[in-house]
Parts: C-alpha cells; structure tokens; sequence
C-alpha cells in the first residue's frame, strides 16, 4: 500500500513533491515512488535527510526502520574508544589491528608516511598477503589538487606530495606480493581509514591541523550499528574511483 504517512508530513509541511526533490537532490518521480510504490524505500542517507526536512521520526515515515534512539545506541556500542589525537594511540594498537585481519585489509589516506616506516607493520603485510588476505592502499595522488589543498591547509604546501612519494618508495618491497594492490586516489579526504575486518581505526582531518593532532575512533562493527558501515562504504567508493598503479613510480601521468 502507497506510503500515506510520507505523503501527509509532505502536505502538511507545505512543499511540493518537486520542493522536497529539489531539496533531497533527488528526481520528484523518485519521490513519488517513495510514496506510491509498497516495496521502493530510499537509501539510509535520504531516509535520515527526509525526516529531517519534514521534522518527523524515520520510524514514523516508514515504520519498519528503527528510531533515532535505536540508531544512536547501536552507534554507541560500535565505538570502542576514542582517542583526542593519533599521537596518543598506543603504538602496538596499528600492528594489533592489522594482524587480526582474515578477510579486509585497508589503508585509506593521503601519505599515511608513519606507518611505512613501521617494520612490524611491513612483516604483517608480508605474513597476510602469503596466507591469501587482501590488501588494499590507497594514497593521494601526489599531483592532483585535492593532495595540494590539504598540503595548504595544514601548512606544508608541496611537502605533502613529497610525503606521498616518499611513503611510496617506502612502500617498494610490498609491490607485487600477491594480493596486495595499490591505487592513487584524488578525493577529498575528511578521515584516514585504517580496516582490518570488523575493526577499524578513523583519524578524522581538522583544517589546519595535521592528521596526528587529529581524534581517533576505534570501531567495531555490530550488529544494527550504521557508524562503522558508514566508513566502510566510504573506502569501497575511493577505491572505485581510484587508480591502480604497480610501482612507486606510476603516478603523475605514468601508467601501469
């Protein structure tokens, strides 16, 4: 049966299908299948920005979601710590997290130079890669704008491309093990994202602050929680939009 309650909170707020479409950035015939199509219900993201927009519940506007409360406690018991920056996370936290990893094994960030100067990290890549587990970097391209705004904005300007190579010389001995693969991306990158299976690690970014003076959230995922998914599809999309290189050198032009 059509949707009524969507439809009425759309009345009742005074909006056009087409006001609430544009507002949603989505197509009105998108919106008019929300209402009147039983089995068609919008992604997560534009339940929470329709509720929002028409001040109502998800719950209220499609029934079988759960509430707010709901969504916040399960949030809650994804996040098993939170660190006020990188730099007072323990140390053996990274090499733990990774060498859990059976199944995904991500690293998501602009340089992320720290980290390849870490022995034991290089020895887990080595170990995950021998035993089939796949592991995915994804570094800024060291040329695009997106790795020289954030150069700028954390007060380095170029150095931060030269981060990039730098972390990618480091990085030489990984190339070419099985499994293991390496792409330029050239997004905007609000966190750092650290996966291994069900854990992760999310350094957010502050403008004019580098990552290490940045918070830290250890998450797990559980079940009914959205935060860690969240982050998750956040990899799958850089690392579509990625691209593959096979040695250090490939970038700036050059392809594999």
């Amino acid at each position: 049966m059509p949707n009524e309650r969507l439809r009425g909170a759309i009345v009742e707020s005074g909006m056009t299908f087409e006001q609430v479409a544009t507002r949603l950035g989505v197509s009105a015939k998108t919106v008019e299948r929300w209402i009147g199509e039983p089995n068609r219900k919008p992604y997560r993201r534009f339940q929470y920005a329709t509720a929002s927009l028409l001040q109502r519940e998800v719950s209220y506007l499609w029934p079988e979601e759960r509430t707010s409360a709901e969504v916040a406690e399960a949030g809650n018991a994804e996040l098993i710590k939170l660190y006020p920056h990188r730099s007072v996370v323990p140390n053996r936290l990274w090499p733990q997290l990774y060498a859990q990893a059976t199944q995904s094994f991500d690293v998501l960030v602009y340089s992320g130079f720290w980290l390849t100067e870490d022995a034991t990290f290089h020895r887990i890549v080595k170990e995950k890669s021998a035993v089939g587990v796949s592991v995915r970097f994804m570094l800024g391209d060291p040329d695009c704008l997106a790795v020289a705004v954030r150069g700028e904005d954390e007060g380095i300007g170029l150095a931060m491309a030269g981060k990039i190579r730098n972390a990618l010389i480091n990085y030489s001995p990984l190339f070419g093990l099985p499994g293991v693969e390496f792409r330029l991306h050239s997004t905007t990158l609000y966190n750092s994202l650290y996966r291994a299976d069900d854990e992760m690690l999310a350094n957010g970014h502050l403008y004019g602050v580098g990552a290490y003076m940045a918070p830290v959230l250890h998450l797990q995922r559980v079940p009914g929680g959205e935060l860690f998914d969240a982050y998750a599809e956040s990899i799958e999309r850089v690392w579509e939009s990625a691209r593959p290189i096979s040695s250090p050198a490939d970038y700036g032009g050059l392809h594999a």
